[in-house]
């Protein structure tokens, strides 16, 4: 297993996901209702908003998964925060990076993920919008123009504005 690399910034990063004041903090609908959007149009089993601290990703909101969050050195979403783009991994079983991870080798039996990076208004990447089944997939176009889709009106709602109304 590859543990995600750490950012350069990270602590620029960390202070702008306090910033935040999202860490810890109830269930909000706005983004629940977008992960179980995200798991009913993608046909996924499970959907995250999650925010990367130092030690953890935490899930901001969840669909499909009981666990409210998991350890950053494991984390799809670490690896995924390193990227400016989609971070997707076909099937987490035959890439080396993910193979014998905690959480593809035992619950929730990882195969597919797909993380977009969310932005806070500072713009720097502090989690991700994703998707996750337990078998391996593609996406087509469509499915990744949703994501897209989706990931903005996050990062919308991350920054202040409009796209997700409480």
């Amino acid at each position: 297993m590859l543990t995600a690399p750490i950012p350069d910034d990270e602590a620029a990063r960390l202070r702008s996901l306090r910033n935040l004041q999202l860490l810890d903090t109830p269930p909000e609908e706005r983004f629940d209702r977008v992960v179980r959007f995200a798991a009913e149009q993608l046909d996924m089993p499970i959907a995250l908003v999650s925010l990367v601290d130092e030690t953890r990703q935490w899930f901001k909101a969840r669909f499909g998964l009981h666990a409210a969050e998991t350890p950053r050195d494991i984390s799809f979403c670490g690896h995924a925060i390193a990227t400016s783009g989609l971070f997707i991994i076909e099937d987490a079983r035959q890439d080396p990076r993910f193979a014998d991870n905690p959480l593809v080798t035992g619950a929730p039996h990882v195969r597919f993920y797909a993380g977009a990076p969310l932005s806070a208004p500072s713009g720097h990447r502090v989690g991700t919008l994703c998707i996750i089944d337990t078998e391996p997939r593609k996406l087509d176009q469509v499915e990744l123009a949703t994501l897209e889709v989706l990931r903005d009106l996050v990062n919308e709602a991350l920054n202040g504005e409009e796209g997700l109304s409480s």
